[in-house]
């Protein structure tokens, strides 16, 4: 007997999804019917599935019962925490996001009272609301505490996976089969697999990375863990490879001006050049920066490459550029005797530093020298021109102290925080820890680059073209406060009655500096500034004093930059690569992103540091120190070490026994029995108690004259766990960012 024919199957609800997007047009019930051979038994089923699609936000909503793809996130999704704004609020991205174009961003409301933050890494089924420009508000249903959507770790055979995340608390187990032949000290990506509630949980190998201890593992760990893509699509690299130098055409041609670059040593990316001639009573300035809107043009493959990244990552072992290396260390690096694209802004100054001209054009110059701060210093100090003709490093230093006594008179915020550099050997150990120069050669760029920003803001308003401006705000009204009742403790005040200005906080740091309240308060200081970001919206930058400002000077690494030249090209009709007409439609949602990717990169590249060190100190273990409190909480104090920089916890149960109280005024604990007290800044013996490369973790404890407080008080370190009293900060909603 012959058997009936076997009905088809419904399709997957992703064969679905992908058989409407790439149709052309909208889809109904009879076409996907036909596509996939369904009957009318399927019928049923097929409208559920389409319902539940929409519902989900996959699918649009229907026109004539017609279907296509939606643009739109669905009202609940996974979303993965990336970063923060300057707020301290989480950012996010859908887990699921397949398309070519960036991931919209999502703002993540902040957590209940009494719940932990979220942070980069968690993973969170939010209910999503679209808030304009592509961007959504997130609201937390629930934490997959446990179950994120990859693992980074290191595998330790024969079947164990230690989280390179610090706060993971759990190994993992990797089954047979699953471990890609990984070896022992390998650090490896895992994805989790489903398992019990019970015992260890169970992940499967995906990707080796490399091993542990090799030159390069610690920034690689800080790539994954901090979501820094690395690799270029292989249509960006090929438009790079591509790329070749630029013609004089109606360039001006600038190959007979000496303009010099000035870097660090291991620079390898020159995007900018300098020269100065007297002129007048004043100076003549050229400030020339690589033409990387010529080979980068928007919407191209290497634009949505440099978008996502929307800036360079520097580690102390390499750079992951925003460009491919054929642009970045080649066509549009200013290399000293090669002809090169360049956009230019000539720039006149009086001799006490102001402005009184710019003009912007597009040219082809030939760097005449490649310097490095030091040697510039160094010659300059003797008095030398390193190599330069006609006494042209005595006249860029001229210019350089007349726009220094220009910055004095506006008054700026110049905190004093001292910087520090790791140097590694070619095996990637920590060679040493050295102090960061600030030279006046450094200066002399930055007030060089300083003006140039300011020019290029000042054009395109006057162009009425649009401009992404770096802003920065000024402190809250509750940092504020909290800062005069901190300095107020130290019979310091600042004007009241008035718009507080950068020069009032100066001249506080001016009062201060050289005595022992120098570092507290420069660290308070720091502490109240609001995070400078990228804006369309014009609100000034309140730490440099100036009513306008946007950054020109490195379209090699920053997106923004790129788009101040974009800006400038059409805006003055300098030929191709510049702004679409409604490039500014889209600049708010940009402005987000960039600002996000630069926090995420200074994010990774803290935690760089932080592991090189933990790895430099694992073997000093029970070793003593010298370090300052950098910062105080509920549950302990962070410190500093003064010799290395290195910074790790000095947890509460350190602590003499007492009943801690916690004053976020002050930035004190103040232990209620003893009248102890422990405050930001102040300088303290701790002993290192354990050291984790993996993590980047330090955990000290109280050296031996802290000990001795412990004896007079006649309590012992093995005392119980020490309570602590804490007021809760009030929380709000945060005004204007939604």
């Amino acid at each position: 007997m012959k058997r009936p024919p076997t009905p088809p199957a419904l399709p997957s609800r992703e064969d679905i999804s992908r058989f409407i997007a790439e149709s052309p047009g909208r889809v109904g019930k009879r076409e996907i019917a036909r596509a996939f051979h369904l009957g009318p038994e399927h019928r049923v089923a097929l409208r559920g599935m389409l319902k539940s699609l929409e519902h989900e936000g996959v699918l649009g909503p229907p026109v004539h019962k017609r279907h296509t793809t939606s643009d739109r996130l669905p009202e609940t999704a996974l979303v993965l925490v990336t970063g923060t704004d300057p707020d301290g609020d989480a950012l996010a991205r859908p887990v699921a996001w397949d398309a070519k174009a960036p991931p919209p961003l999502i703002l993540m409301h902040p957590e209940r009272p009494g719940r932990p933050t979220l942070a980069p890494g968690d993973r969170v089924l939010a209910r999503l609301k679209p808030i304009g420009g592509g961007k959504y508000e997130g609201r937390t249903i629930k934490r997959l505490e446990g179950a994120p959507s990859r693992v980074l770790g290191i595998f330790r055979a024969p079947d164990r996976l230690t989280p390179t995340d610090r706060r993971a608390k759990a190994e993992w187990r990797i089954q047979a089969g699953d471990s890609m032949d990984a070896e022992t000290g390998e650090i490896v990506l895992a994805e989790p697999l489903p398992g019990g509630a019970y015992g260890l949980k169970s992940a499967r190998i995906v990707e080796r990375l490399g091993r542990l201890g090799d030159a390069r593992s610690v920034s690689l760990i800080c790539i994954h863990t901090h979501f820094i893509p690395y690799e270029f699509a292989p249509e960006a690299i090929a438009a790079a490879e591509r790329a070749r130098g630029v013609a004089l055409g109606r360039r001006t041609d600038l190959r007979d001006v000496p303009l010099i670059t000035i870097d660090g040593e291991d620079a390898r990316d020159f995007d900018d050049a300098v020269y100065a001639e007297p002129d007048g009573d004043g100076f003549a300035l050229i400030v020339a920066i690589a033409d990387v809107a010529h080979y980068v043009r928007p919407g191209s493959a290497l634009d949505d490459a440099a978008l996502l990244r929307g800036n360079s990552c520097y580690f102390p072992d390499r750079v992951v550029p925003m460009l491919p290396e054929a642009l970045s260390n080649g066509w549009c690096s200013l290399r000293p005797g090669e002809d090169r694209g360049c956009l230019y802004v000539r720039m006149r100054i009086d001799a006490q530093g102001e402005k009184h001209a710019h003009q912007f054009g597009r040219g082809l110059m030939r760097s005449a020298a490649r310097l490095t701060y030091t040697e510039v210093q160094n010659g300059f100090d003797a008095g030398e021109d390193c190599g330069l003709a006609n006494g042209q490093l005595a006249t860029l230093f001229a210019a350089f102290r007349a726009l220094l006594g220009a910055r004095a008179r506006r008054g700026t915020l110049d905190l004093d925080l001292p910087e520090r550099r790791v140097v590694l050997d070619d095996q990637g150990r920590v060679l040493q820890v050295a102090p960061r120069p600030r030279l006046d050669s450094h200066r002399l760029i930055e007030e060089f680059m300083v003006l140039a920003n300011v020019a290029a803001a000042e054009e395109l308003e006057r162009l009425k073209r649009p401009c992404m401006y770096r802003v920065h705000a000024p402190p809250s009204d509750e940092k504020l406060a909290n800062l005069r009742n901190f300095l107020a403790s130290l019979d310091i005040s600042l004007p009241i009655g008035r718009t507080l200005h950068p020069r009032d906080l100066d001249t506080v740091l001016k009062k201060v500096a050289g005595s022992e309240h120098a570092p507290l308060v420069n660290e308070v200081m720091l502490r109240s500034q609001s995070q400078a970001a990228y804006s369309p919206d014009n609100i000034g930058h309140f730490g440099l004093g100036l009513p306008r400002y946007a950054h020109f000077t490195s379209p090699i690494r920053r997106y923004a930059d790129l788009l101040v030249h974009r800006a400038l090209i059409s805006g003055l009709r300098l030929g191709l690569g510049g702004l679409p007409p409604d490039a500014a439609a889209d600049y708010e949602n940009i402005g987000e992103k960039i600002s996000a990717t630069e926090r995420r990169a200074a994010l990774a590249e803290r935690d760089a540091v932080d592991r090189y060190l933990s790895a430099y100190m694992a073997d000093k273990i029970g070793a003593a120190f010298a370090a300052r409190i950098s910062g105080v909480a509920r549950f302990g104090l962070f410190v500093t070490l003064l010799d290395s920089g290195a910074s790790g916890l000095l947890p509460l149960s350190s602590l003499p026994d007492d009943y801690w109280m916690h004053d976020e005024t002050t930035q004190t604990l103040n232990g209620r029995r003893t009248g102890q007290s422990f405050r930001l800044a102040q300088e303290l013996s701790v002993r290192l108690r354990e050291a984790s490369p993996v993590t980047g973790g330090l955990i000290f404890e109280l050296g031996d004259a802290a000990a001795g407080l412990r004896r007079q008080s006649g309590i012992h370190a093995g005392g119980r766990r020490q309570e602590i009293h804490a007021a809760k900060p009030k929380r709000g909603r945060k005004r204007g960012r939604r």
